[in-house]
C-alpha cells in the first residue's frame, strides 16, 4: 500500500489534509501514527467509519458524490425526515435533521438518538434551544488518552465551585478564558503539577490546562442521558440502519442514476416514499391505507 502512495506521488502531508476534510486527522496521533496496525471495528465507531470511507472517496478525487440523511421513527421505523447533501461529513447535519423530523412529527420535544459522527458542540447546543434532546457518544479524539496519558474525562468538574479536580486530587482553578473558532473557551490550571508525582501520567508540559466551553453543561447532559439509557446506541442501530440497507438494496449497486443535487433529492424522495408506503401497508395493511389516501 506504501508504495502505490510513493509511486502515486502521495504524501503523508497529503493523506493528513484527506483526513483533515472529513474531520478525521487526528485519527492519527489518537491510534499511534501512520505504521500503527489497529483492527478497523475496533478502533472506529460506526460513524468514523463512514467519515473513512469519505476520505477513501477523496484520495480517488471523485467528482461527485452525496450524502443521504435521515430520521427514523423507533415505533414503526418510517422515515420521517430526510435530505441529501453533498457536504462530506454528518458533523454539521444533526440540528437540520432533528428540526426537520420534530416538525414532520409535530411535536413540541423530541428525543433524537446518532451516533458520534454527529458530534458537534453547537449542533447539540441547537438542538437544545429548539426543544430536542440528544443522545449520543462522544468521539475520543485525546491524545493525551492515545498516549497513555490521563484524558479530559479523568478530570472530574465541581460545578458549585467552578474548578476540576485531577486524579492528583489537586483543583484546577479558572484562570482565563480563550476564543477558539468562535468558541468561548475557559482555561482552568494549576501549579502544583511542577512537583506531582503523577505529571508524566498527565502532561509533557509545565502544567496541565484543561479547556470548557462556555456551553460545556449542553454536552454534559448528552453524556448524563447515555449514561442512563446504555442501550441506546443498539436501538439507534436497529432502527436506523434497516431502512438505509433496504434502500441500498432496492436501488442497487449504482445506487443514483440520476445526476445533479436537485435531481438527486428527488430520486431519493421517491425511494423514501416507496419505503414508507411498504412499511404502512405492512403495519395497517393495503385497505387501510387506500381508505386513509382517500380520507
Amino acid at each position: 500500500m506504501q508504495k502505490d502512495l510513493y509511486a502515486g506521488n502521495v504524501t503523508d502531508d497529503d493523506l493528513l489534509g484527506i483526513l483533515a476534510a472529513v474531520q478525521m486527522d487526528h485519527v492519527v496521533d489518537r491510534e499511534g501514527g501512520w505504521d500503527a496496525a489497529k483492527e478497523w471495528r475496533d478502533a472506529l465507531s460506526g460513524g468514523d467509519k463512514q467519515k473513512i470511507a469519505w476520505a477513501r472517496l477523496f484520495y480517488h478525487k471523485p467528482k461527485v458524490a452525496y450524502n443521504v440523511q435521515s430520521a427514523v421513527d423507533t415505533t414503526n421505523h418510517l422515515i420521517v425526515a430526510h435530505e441529501v447533501t453533498n457536504v462530506g461529513t454528518d458533523r454539521s447535519q444533526l440540528a437540520t435533521m432533528a428540526q426537520a423530523a420534530k416538525a414532520a412529527l409535530r411535536s413540541d420535544n423530541l428525543d433524537v438518538v446518532a451516533d458520534r459522527g454527529y458530534f458537534k458542540g453547537e449542533e447539540i447546543l441547537a438542538c437544545e434551544q429548539a426543544g430536542v434532546a440528544v443522545t449520543l457518544p462522544k468521539p475520543q479524539t485525546s491524545g493525551a488518552k492515545s498516549a497513555g496519558r490521563f484524558g479530559k474525562p479523568d478530570f472530574v468538574y465541581l460545578a458549585m465551585d467552578d474548578i476540576y479536580r485531577c486524579p492528583a486530587g489537586e483543583k484546577l482553578e479558572h484562570h482565563f478564558t480563550a476564543d477558539e473558532d468562535g468558541q468561548k473557551m475557559r482555561i482552568y490550571l494549576t501549579k502544583a503539577c511542577r512537583t506531582c508525582p503523577l505529571k508524566d501520567q498527565c502532561t509533557t508540559s509545565n502544567e496541565r490546562r484543561i479547556k470548557r466551553w462556555e456551553h460545556e453543561h449542553v454536552v454534559e447532559a448528552v453524556q448524563t442521558r447515555l449514561d442512563q439509557n446504555p442501550q441506546a446506541m443498539r436501538v439507534r442501530r436497529e432502527t436506523v440502519e434497516h431502512p438505509f440497507a433496504t434502500l441500498k438494496m432496492r436501488m442497487g449497486a449504482t445506487h443514483f442514476l440520476m445526476k445533479t443535487l436537485p435531481k438527486v433529492a428527488t430520486e431519493m424522495a421517491l425511494h423514501v416514499l416507496a419505503y414508507n408506503l411498504t412499511r404502512v401497508m405492512n403495519i395497517v395493511g393495503i385497505k387501510p391505507l387506500l381508505t386513509a389516501i382517500r380520507a
